[in-house]
């Protein structure tokens, strides 16, 4: 098991971009990718008068970070939920407003290094890749069932995979021979599929397909699309959001949220903007901050991390 996994990225940059929001007292935050707990452990450990809830669809992650956090007591609530049910936890909760938002998105490292979960490309696995594996359908599903053109669709949409189409042409010929049970085969033809030139670039052939496979198989892009804005809807004024994506299409997600919420909604030519049209939120990050080259040496997992951060500085006006 490698160590990367007890090294939370960005850990100390977010602490700090939360900070002034959790230094409030009666503040609450929310970890909405609770993971093994690294995050939330410091967060616990850091703000000692904060309330932490804490969400993950993965019930060993839950099972692991329960142990984890159990010294914290009552201060901790851990709940199995996809992040976009974020607004009904907290209904169930009765937690009206939050303080502080943490997403940590992509796949945690413990479900990378779990040999049997079928995330990884570099392990020969069954091909799973379900965070939640007590429901809905794993990879393997995926790629002996759909149509063509559906996989060609999800290859360039989640793995902007240039190749997609040859790689999908192999796929379904393949298939029909034998349906596809592990990783390692269907590694093994993605290597033979793809030209020379394409094998020459961008670290692992297989890196691309198996993104869009788990992107797929997770609904992950739709959650953060639903789960971004109901964080901020659910951020008390002075509440301040941080997000860590790992690839360019949560990261896009994020910004254009953000962006919005930060932008005002009048149309051009007032000499006064009223109230109702002002920005709803603050930028904390210019642009996407990245880790720093010494973080990235002490864990290689935290090299594609974008961190994007924002406060509310005023109230939804209907």
């Amino acid at each position: 098991m490698s160590n990367d996994r007890h090294v939370p990225v960005m850990l100390q940059r977010c602490l700090d971009m939360l900070a002034p929001a959790l230094e409030r007292p009666g503040a609450v935050v929310v970890d909405c990718t609770l993971g093994l707990g690294g995050h939330s452990e410091a967060l616990l450990k850091r703000f000692p008068e904060v309330r932490l809830v804490a969400l993950d669809r993965d019930k060993e992650a839950l099972r692991l970070s329960g142990e984890r956090l159990a010294p914290h007591g009552e201060r901790a609530t851990l709940v199995h939920a996809v992040y976009d049910e974020l607004p009904e936890v907290l209904d169930r909760l009765g937690i009206p407003r939050v303080d502080g938002v943490l997403f940590d998105l992509g796949v945690s490292s413990m479900q990378l290094d779990e040999a049997d979960r079928g995330f990884a490309y570099a392990q020969d696995a069954p091909l799973d890749m379900r965070m939640d594996q007590s429901t809905g359908i794993g990879a393997a599903e995926v790629l002996n069932t759909y149509p063509a053109g559906e996989l060609v669709r999800i290859l360039r949409a989640y793995g902007e995979e240039k190749q997609a189409k040859r790689i999908v042409s192999a796929i379904v010929r393949e298939r029909e021979r034998e349906p596809f049970t592990t990783s390692a085969r269907l590694v093994e033809l993605i290597r033979d599929a793809l030209p020379q030139a394409a094998k020459r670039t961008g670290g692992n052939p297989a890196k691309r397909t198996f993104q869009a496979l788990r992107i797929e198989v997770n609904h992950e892009l739709d959650s953060v699309e639903r789960a971004i804005p109901a964080a901020v809807k659910a951020l008390a004024v002075g509440g301040r959001i941080a997000v860590l994506s790992y690839q360019s299409l949560e990261d896009r997600i994020v910004k254009q949220v953000f962006a919005a919420g930060a932008a005002t909604t009048a149309p051009p030519g007032l000499p006064v903007v009223p109230e109702k049209y002002q920005p709803r939120l603050k930028l904390l990050t210019r642009g996407a901050e990245l880790p720093t080259e010494e973080e990235v040496a002490e864990n290689r997992r935290a090299a594609p991390a974008r961190l994007r951060g924002v406060e509310r500085i005023r109230e939804d006006v209907l």
